[in-house]
């Protein structure tokens, strides 16, 4: 037997790897288009027999393969190195270890590293061995009675391959079930508005912020009563993911089927916070809106603002922003809130913008972020256009400012009702 100090070792059977002794290929190659690597392949070899590794070492180095290799003696030793390393490893197996035999020490190397490719190395007579740890999750075995180079290094890149190939398929399957998810968010999130007839005109849109894959919890809905009257909501739940977009829906959902059943004003939103406070995760979550009433004959516009930012407001003047009186946001004061209800004459009113407060939190400037003041006067730049090209026009630029820190981080949700017919 060769001594575990063999010059072209590395020997960590005491501790963990060391990591200038983590070299048995004197050279360094940073790609090799022979083998399909972007890198040099990082080598974990599992083997308590130091003749063994010295024969698997001498055919590494004989194949060209430009690698790293750490050799491990124990499972134990494998698996705190896996914890550890931070690249895509190789690693070659053999089953029969000191602290453990057979095909467990390929689950618990997987458990360890999930991204390692596994090569397990069996003795000549175990070639039902390395089919079972195959089904296990290995991506090859090899024979160590007269393993050559060429073999090894075609198994080492194969294995890398192929677990690159599982791992982007894996990748491919998650992005679709996001891509589901944020489909069946949005159905509940962003809704058909339900109207009646063709007196008011809708635009709206929604545009995730630069941080997030799934929509997150604002949300808004239009509703038109049988007496004419039409309804609007817009929200915003506070956090981001799933679990605050299903709240979002669930709040839509309640505030669409308090609007057919007549319940309106304060009371429909008592009943939106009751609703929020029994489904919330955590007590720190709350919500904001805005919800606001118009008129069959559009002669009154009536507004509730819970927390929620004011709202732009198109009349022959020109474009304002309207800040009526403002309420607490839901869950804050549980129990304890009121929210004012504002009624305007609305004879001059031709269209209303309701927004969340991503429109105009983007960072513009050093310590600077858009505002309210600045949205006004963005919306006020494009007011020669109407309905949804204004609405494209109006977040498209704000986020062409908000270029400082990369884009608008926060989701936006925008809202418009046309009472004079342009859509």
């Amino acid at each position: 037997m060769v001594g575990v100090g063999h010059s072209r070792g590395t020997n960590v059977a005491e501790g963990l790897p060391r990591t200038g002794e983590r070299t048995a290929v004197p050279r360094q190659v940073s790609s090799d288009p022979r083998w399909g690597l972007d890198a040099t392949a990082q080598v974990l070899l599992v083997e308590d027999d130091p003749g063994d590794e010295l024969m698997v070492r001498e055919e590494l180095a004989d194949s060209g393969l430009p690698m790293d290799v750490t050799w491990c003696k124990s499972l134990a030793e494998a698996r705190a190195f896996l914890r550890a390393s931070k690249n895509a490893v190789c690693v070659l197996l053999d089953l029969h270890l000191p602290d453990t035999h057979g095909l467990s020490a390929v689950r618990l190397v997987r458990d360890a590293s999930p991204d390692a490719a596994v090569v397990v190395l069996t003795g000549l007579a175990e070639n039902e061995a390395g089919l079972a740890a195959v089904a296990e999750g290995a991506q090859d075995f090899l024979s160590k009675d007269g393993l050559n180079a060429e073999e090894l290094s075609r198994a080492v890149r194969y294995a890398l391959q192929r677990k690159q190939v599982e791992r982007s398929s894996a990748e491919l399957q998650a992005s679709r079930l996001l891509a589901q998810e944020n489909a069946r968010l949005e159905r509940g999130l962003l809704p058909t508005p339900l109207l009646r007839g063709d007196r008011c005109q809708v635009a709206s849109r929604y545009s995730p912020g630069r941080d997030h894959a799934l929509l997150g919890g604002d949300f808004f809905d239009v509703v038109e009563s049988e007496d004419g009257t039409v309804h609007a909501v817009i929200g915003d739940v506070s956090g981001h993911g799933a679990a605050e977009a299903a709240l979002g829906v669930c709040l839509r959902v309640a505030w669409r089927a308090a609007v057919l059943s007549g319940c309106v004003g304060p009371a429909q939103v008592r009943l939106l916070e009751e609703i929020l406070e029994a489904e919330r995760a955590e007590d720190y979550i709350f919500a904001t809106l805005t919800i606001l009433r118009l008129s069959r004959d559009h002669s009154r516009l009536t507004v509730i603002r819970a927390g929620h930012p004011g709202l732009l407001v198109r009349t022959s003047q020109g474009i304002e922003l309207f800040e009526p009186p403002v309420g607490p946001a839901l869950g804050l004061v549980p129990g304890g809130a009121h929210w004012p209800e504002t009624e305007l004459p609305a004879h001059d009113i031709s269209a209303v913008t309701l927004f969340t407060d991503g429109l105009f939190e983007g960072v513009v400037g050093p310590d600077r972020r858009l505002g309210e003041e600045g949205l006004l006067a963005v919306a006020r730049k494009h007011m020669d256009l109407h309905g949804r090209p204004f609405v494209d026009a109006v977040v498209e630029d704000v986020a062409a400012q908000s270029t400082f820190h990369g884009g608008l981080a926060d989701d936006v949700a925008v809202l418009h009702l046309a009472t004079d017919g342009r859509s």
